[in-house]
């Protein structure tokens, strides 16, 4: 039987937004199914279960996020922490039409699903972790930046990037949680602030 070639995407499609907009456990693959407009048996021929289909929509979300928030805010047409500052308003921009289409700011892909399954799922688990280890990777760079160029003091790059990134997650779940996406633009100098006060560096 010949299957469309597009019902893989579409079904990817379906994960994201099902998922956003409910949760993972929230979502069945008929649900999936119905919501893609293919049969049950096309699902089998390309995802072995509901994992695999979410492992295979986490891969394809970190390509959509690092095109669309992490390569071009840390572009170097700004100053490192101006970069860094970027994130954010990206970020908004990245929410902003999901939020007008559905009423509520669905929050960080990966980061609902890391509040929901990291005690429960360890392949997806390690995949989300991978995800936030390559973020961390690009804020690094960003920050050894600033170091060079004496926007900050002698941070441990490191744990800095890693402070970043959780502040990051942190105003995005707070935006969720008050249904308010400006947070992203309203808190984003926040951000320097955990740069310029990040661990000092300590000698071996």
């Amino acid at each position: 039987m010949a299957r469309t070639s597009d019902a893989k995407e579409r079904l990817l499609a379906s994960a994201l937004t099902l998922v956003s907009e409910r949760s993972y456990a929230g979502v069945g693959v008929q649900q999936l199914c119905e919501h893609a407009g293919i049969k049950k048996g096309s699902f089998y021929y390309f995802f072995k279960s509901k994992q695999d289909l979410m492992l295979a929509a986490l891969a394809q979300q970190s390509q959509v996020i690092e095109q669309m928030i992490f390569t071009p805010a840390l572009a170097a047409d700004l100053s490192p922490l101006e970069r860094i500052e970027r994130l954010f308003h990206l970020t908004y921009e990245f929410q902003k039409p999901m939020t007008q289409e559905t009423g509520r700011v669905l929050g960080c892909f990966f980061g609902n699903l890391a509040l929901e399954l990291s005690t429960q799922d360890e392949p997806i688990r390690h995949c989300i972790d991978r995800v936030f280890r390559a973020a961390v990777a690009s804020i690094r760079n960003t920050v050894e930046e600033a170091i060079k160029a004496g926007e900050v003091p002698e941070v441990d790059a490191q744990a800095t990037a890693e402070a970043i990134l959780a502040y990051w997650e942190g105003v995005i779940l707070l935006a969720k949680v008050r249904n308010e996406a400006e947070l992203l633009k309203k808190l984003a100098g926040g951000v320097k602030e955990i740069a310029i006060a990040g661990k000092k560096k300590t000698n071996p």
